[in-house]
């Protein structure tokens, strides 16, 4: 289950919320958007990496959400309803991102240059913190991976949650983690090496 981002003290429920800012409440919007945007700046943050293309997302975000809520039937709990906005307008935006790379580089460096970012022999585990590392080669992995990742293992959402908020069997996601564990088990193994 993904951890709880509520703000402390007493509160409105999602449903006491959402029903008020469908009647036109705009404080009652603010407070949905106050209770999720941490969640959905760390799932950003972690598809995009920090920056103006993270915050952009993330603005986005909610933009739909306030569009889609009417829409919005409660099938999901509305977190996992939000976090889905934000990793499919994640997965759109490493889309577009790889489009302009694709675009912008020679044949001739492209394999190099979308690896993006590349992992290289300049890392040095003390100059550079453990978190940093994990950030860096989680954004060397596939979209779909990344996706993974960032929910199963930094959002802390169970499988099933998972599978919900991409729209995938559980088994898919499973074999997706499986194999990005294993491709940062091999990036980051020689970079961290055995701990003190």
């Amino acid at each position: 289950m993904a951890p709880s981002r509520r703000p402390g003290g007493p509160s409105q429920s999602d449903e006491e919320l959402l029903r008020s800012a469908r009647e036109g409440d705009d404080q009652a919007f603010r407070s949905l958007v106050e209770r999720y945007e941490n969640q959905v700046a760390a799932t950003v943050i972690g598809m995009l990496g920090p920056g103006d293309e993270a915050e952009d997302v993330g603005q986005e975000t909610f933009i739909r959400f306030y569009r889609a809520m009417e829409n919005f039937r409660g099938d999901a709990k509305l977190g996992t309803y939000i976090t889905r906005i934000a990793i499919n307008l994640s997965l759109k935006s490493l889309k577009r991102r790889q489009t302009w790379m694709k675009r912008f580089v020679s044949r001739d460096d492209e394999a190099t240059v979308l690896a993006e970012p590349a992992m290289d022999g300049e890392w040095d585990v003390e100059a550079r913190s453990r978190a940093e590392l994990v950030h860096r080669a989680v954004a060397t992995l596939k979209p779909e991976q990344r996706a993974v990742v960032v929910l199963r293992m930094l959002e802390g959402y169970s499988t099933s949650e998972t599978a919900e908020i991409l729209s995938v069997p559980q088994g898919t996601v499973m074999s997706r983690l499986s194999r990005a564990l294993e491709k940062l088990e091999g990036l980051l193994g020689p970079q961290l090496g055995p701990e003190g």
